[in-house]
């Protein structure tokens, strides 16, 4: 890896950077309200055709409840080193370029705009920053993953909600 002119870590091969065990630390804020994600993520091959799945699992405290909350995404390794992503059910949701170091991701959800911006901060850290805004909803979600060192167990896949959830 390299650094780039923003600060980033470049990436040449996205998935071949993320696959391992990695803990999630979020913060959610939506209407007022403000809320916590504390989990795992896994990346690994997934499938036959050369796909691969991001599932993550923790606890989400939110509006004064705590829950279960988890996801998982498709990825689908590109030549160039980037991967298109994909909710569960093969919904588009955007491109991942990490070459730079830093990529921002639009997805249209409805009438609501999601738009994320990924960096690489470290070989081990990196943060993701969705802003959501439109007639549904108005989010912000910024969240740090850090390569899981010691103890890391494979994430079981769970459902993934989409653009319904915060």
């Amino acid at each position: 890896m390299t650094s780039s002119d923003t600060g980033a870590q470049a990436v040449p091969d996205a998935l071949a950077y993320l696959a391992g065990n990695w803990t999630v630390e979020r913060e959610l804020s939506a209407g007022g309200t403000t809320g916590h994600f504390t989990g795992r993520a896994e990346f690994r091959a997934g499938d036959a055709d050369g796909g691969w799945l991001h599932v993550e699992e923790g606890v989400l405290e939110w509006g004064g409840a705590r829950r279960e909350a988890g996801r998982t995404l498709r990825m689908v390794p590109l030549p160039d080193g980037s991967a298109e992503v994909s909710f569960a059910d093969g919904r588009p949701f955007h491109t991942l370029d990490l070459r730079h170091g830093r990529w921002t991701a639009v997805h249209q959800c409805a009438a609501d705009r999601y738009e994320g911006t990924f960096t690489v901060v470290s070989p081990d850290e990196w943060h993701l920053r969705w802003e959501v805004h439109g007639p549904e909803k108005d989010q912000l979600l910024i969240s740090t993953y850090r390569r899981a060192r010691t103890g890391a167990q494979r994430v079981p896949a769970t459902g993934l909600r989409g653009c319904r959830t915060p």
